[in-house]
């Protein structure tokens, strides 16, 4: 087997895709046929208890409240080392946050980050953010539940440059309520010496990196992921930004989506393929 340790010269072949919160993987539906089309196998796999449909974790929320940073990161470390060779991780917003922390444990090819969350050490807060979290963060009680959003407050959070009205039809697809402890715990990673979103910014064999932000995203903004993409920089290994500035949090299910998944794509080959096969591709 393929060693899961540091960059590759090996071309992957496999395509991990990291959901947020709030969401499922139903979220990645329209990438998965997508990237298969192009020859990859790619998995999108639920956080542990999450392998029932939304509609069922909507009726049963216990398994949502369960959830802990490490506890997901572990999740996926162990299906990724599972693999034959490392795989492509493109994670959106917490996803994005468990890419950099996967990333940081050794594991994968590369790594592309949408609307990502923050890692310990980003001090970036918006007000928006702030809107976005407060149906979270309003009451402590939250941090032991699963806390879901209104179809306003989703609208305002993650399709904010659609209507109330088209905002709707994709609230009922795809929100669920999200764990209360994975956003405290995510809040207050700066006041905690062992928090579980630590990463190493200074890690000279991590592979490559990808942040993609939207330019009206109100759940992270451009300036958080600004601030993971400098920090990422320190470790001097490849790390690069795009921005599009007309998108909402929600781009890996709104209109236009096929750019942004082309995108990660063609980058992620352009920078874990061998040097002789290098292909023509955005490199940021």
């Amino acid at each position: 087997m393929t060693s899961n340790n540091g960059p590759t010269q090996v071309a992957p072949d496999t395509i991990v895709l990291v959901h947020g919160l709030w969401i499922t993987p139903r979220a990645w539906e329209k990438w998965v046929p997508r990237y298969e089309s192009q020859g990859f196998r790619v998995l999108a796999p639920a956080y542990p208890g999450f392998e029932v449909e939304v509609e069922a974790l909507r009726e049963d929320p216990s398994p949502i409240e369960k959830q802990t940073i490490d506890g997901i990161a572990d999740h996926y470390e162990a299906i990724i080392r599972g693999l034959d060779k490392p795989p492509i991780i493109i994670g959106h917003s917490f996803g994005g946050t468990l890419t950099q922390l996967l990333l940081d444990r050794g594991v994968g090819a590369a790594g592309v980050c949408l609307n990502s969350a923050v890692v310990k050490g980003i001090r970036v807060v918006k007000l928006s953010q702030l809107r976005s979290f407060f149906t979270v963060l309003d009451n402590p009680a939250h941090r032991h539940q699963a806390v879901g959003f209104t179809p306003k407050q989703f609208h305002y959070s993650f399709t904010n440059t659609l209507s109330e009205e088209e905002s709707q039809p994709l609230y009922d697809r795809y929100h669920i309520p999200a764990p209360g402890r994975i956003i405290w715990d995510g809040v207050l990673a700066n006041f905690s010496p062992n928090s579980p979103a630590k990463v190493d910014f200074k890690k000279t064999d991590r592979a490559p990196l990808l942040f993609i932000a939207g330019g009206n995203d109100h759940v992270n903004p451009a300036a958080v992921n600004k601030s993971n993409y400098k920090h990422q920089q320190k470790s001097g290994g490849v790390t690069n930004y795009v921005e599009f500035a007309d998108r909402p949090h929600f781009m890996p299910a709104l209109a236009d989506w096929e750019s942004i998944a082309d995108l990660a794509l063609a980058w992620a080959v352009n920078h874990t393929a061998p040097a002789d096969v290098k292909q023509l591709a955005p490199t940021a």
